[in-house]
């Protein structure tokens, strides 16, 4: 839990923003949106952190028994095979005169535009497979290690390999799509070809790394046609795919100008489908962690375009039944957001109100820890905007049965920098939360709610001891006025009776088979009983006992409970691919591959 004040949370957020790593850096380079924008202001705030990584495997649950699941196909990506896959293995690089070594690394490259068959016949040209797979590596580590390699010949056949290699027509996905799809459940497909694929990448994203590349000849080859194409293999069910494309695209957006309005306009059309017509994408955690790195780069004021985006791309995402898979990196980019202009603050807290889960409970939590993170960062003058609407949905999750909720809900109690916008507006939010916490105090099915509740109640008394007494008599004469409401209407209703009996016809009436006439207007007209659902009004012994024993149940209660709990949702046990599994696991994220030529460099 978070449990600094505002101006102690500074320095820490300063303290993460200078951590080196490879998306920092590239945050710098996307953080040049233009001339204007390259201009930062010295009061620019520091940036919370790096956005946060996607998994590549999903969390595996311990106990249950093994299960034997059906092998699945591995891939079938549309590759158009190349007829004559007879490949000549041709002299090392390194053992080549200085003369012929950019001949005979066009020579290579072209070799390398061969594609093979790893899905109807995997155990095919294994002999050329492996030439072309060598040929891969040695190139890497000659880009890598070696200066002055990529001249101008180089470019276009460089594009034109990855090109051949990557572009392609995805397979239709393998997990089912609707309301069947479970981004959480259902495992991912991974290339067949991704021995090759994984050694075009390497290369292609140590090629734009290189201290060699020039942009300005580059972006002849590398233009709009080439980016979009880059964006439709986000869709990509292999995991692995995707964290390469992320990185190269992220790297395209620092070093092309202009292609930064193409890029972020072409992300946004990916967006809208996935909101409004399939909400099915593969790549979106991965989309939004590169447009986190680029928010964090815009300069002051933020553009009008920005804006919008946030309004009609972001807060939208929120609706989407698959949230949980990419909401850490959602929520990162509305939190930098409002860090760079906290006018937006009431826009977005209001957007996050309308589309609050109705039915969803682990959606429900996902929302209360977004929300936890905007009121980190929050300035006191929005936080008044926001607070009566804004505390009347917490009170409403404070009140809801899925103990999680409530428990989540209430954990902002243990939040200082939350505390003390509390303290200082206690006059409106006191009143809004009294009533969810005093009924649920006695009411909720689950212990540690209790506790958490008492603690709540023991902080607004030691805030303010007048309004917390005041509050509790408001409530008690509450509860009494609905009472008597309560008592008018069965007055009401005997002497509607008392009228309808006066009525010649009353005794032609059927009533339901062995019930006395007197129990009659305990039933509605289906038959059904009617059961009174007011809780029962507080007497004064009550809320002197309230009091009481507030303090002895706050401090019992959150000694049981462990500040550090993770809040997360078991899911099924299903069986799972080892394959898959190990396959995930050996994977070496595209930055790790960066660290090291740095290193080795």
């Amino acid at each position: 839990m978070p449990n600094k004040t505002k101006k102690e949370k500074e320095p820490t957020k300063s303290a993460k923003s200078s951590t080196k790593n490879s998306n920092a850096s590239a945050g710098k380079d996307v953080g040049t949106e233009n001339s204007e924008e390259a201009q930062q202001t010295a009061s620019k705030r520091p940036s919370n952190s790096t956005p946060p990584p996607t998994q590549l495997n999903k969390i595996k649950y311990s106990g249950g028994p093994q299960i034997v699941k059906k092998e699945r196909r591995q891939s079938s990506s549309r590759f158009n095979l190349s007829k004559n896959r007879e490949l000549q293995k041709l002299p090392a690089l390194k053992d080549a005169p200085p003369i012929d070594r950019e001949e005979l690394f066009v020579q290579k490259l072209r070799q390398c535009c061969v594609l093979f068959d790893f899905v109807t016949d995997p155990l095919s040209d294994l002999k050329y497979k492996e030439v072309k797979r060598a040929g891969l590596n040695e190139m890497v580590e000659y880009i890598t290690h070696n200066r002055d390699v990529v001249t101008e010949s180089i470019y276009p056949e460089a594009v034109i390999m990855f090109s051949v290699n990557l572009f392609r027509t995805l397979p239709p996905s393998s997990n089912p799509t609707g309301a069947e799809f479970d981004p959480e459940e259902d495992e991912p497909t991974l290339e067949a070809a991704w021995p090759h694929l994984q050694l075009v990448y390497e290369f292609f994203l140590r090629f734009l790394e290189s201290p060699d590349f020039q942009p300005n000849i580059a972006k002849k080859y590398i233009d709009q046609k080439f980016v979009l194409s880059l964006l439709e293999l986000f869709d990509s069910e292999d995991p692995r795919e995707r964290d390469f494309l992320k990185t190269i695209l992220h790297r395209i957006y620092g070093k092309f100008l202009g292609l930064r309005a193409y890029i972020r306009r072409q992300i946004n059309n990916i967006f809208y489908r996935f909101i409004y017509e399939t909400e099915h994408h593969n790549g979106i955690a991965e989309l939004l962690e590169i447009l986190g790195s680029i928010i964090n780069g815009f300069a002051l004021p933020l553009k009008e375009e920005h804006k919008m985006f946030l309004i009609r791309v972001l807060l939208p995402l929120h609706k989407v039944k698959s949230l949980s898979v990419y909401h850490p990196q959602l929520a990162y980019c509305v939190v930098q957001f409002l860090e760079k202009d906290s006018s937006l603050t009431e826009p977005v807290i209001m957007g996050l109100l309308k589309f609050w889960p109705k039915t969803h409970s682990p959606k429900e939590v996902m929302f209360l820890n977004e929300l936890e993170e905007i009121l980190d960062v929050i300035e006191p003058s929005e936080f008044v905007k926001v607070m009566e609407p804004l505390f009347r949905q917490l009170a409403k999750c404070v009140s809801s049965p899925h103990f999680q909720v409530a428990e989540r809900a209430l954990y902002y109690w243990n939040n200082e920098y939350i505390m003390s916008l509390i303290s200082d507006n206690a006059a409106k939010i006191l009143p809004i939360m009294f009533p969810a916490l005093y009924k649920n105090s006695k009411s909720h099915w689950n212990k540690t709610i209790h506790g958490l509740i008492y603690n709540a109640l023991k902080l607004f008394m030691e805030m303010n001891q007048k309004l917390f007494d005041d509050c509790t008599q408001q409530y008690k004469a509450e509860k009494q006025k609905e009472k008597y409401k309560v008592k008018e209407r069965e007055e009401m209703w005997h002497k509607i009776e008392a009228l309808a009996k006066q009525n010649p016809q009353s005794t032609k009436v059927q009533l339901r088979p062995g019930l006395a006439q007197e129990e009659y207007m305990m039933y509605n007209e289906g038959g059904m009983p009617i059961y009174s659902m007011e809780t029962e009004t507080p007497t004064v012994e009550d809320i002197q006992l309230l009091k009481k024993t507030v303090e002895s149940e706050a401090s019992q209660g959150m000694k049981e409970i462990k500040k550090d709990k993770v809040l997360m949702r078991r899911k099924s046990e299903l069986p799972q691919d080892v394959y898959t599994i190990k396959a995930l696991e050996a994977h070496k994220r595209a930055e790790e591959y960066l660290t090291a030529n740095q290193e080795a460099l």
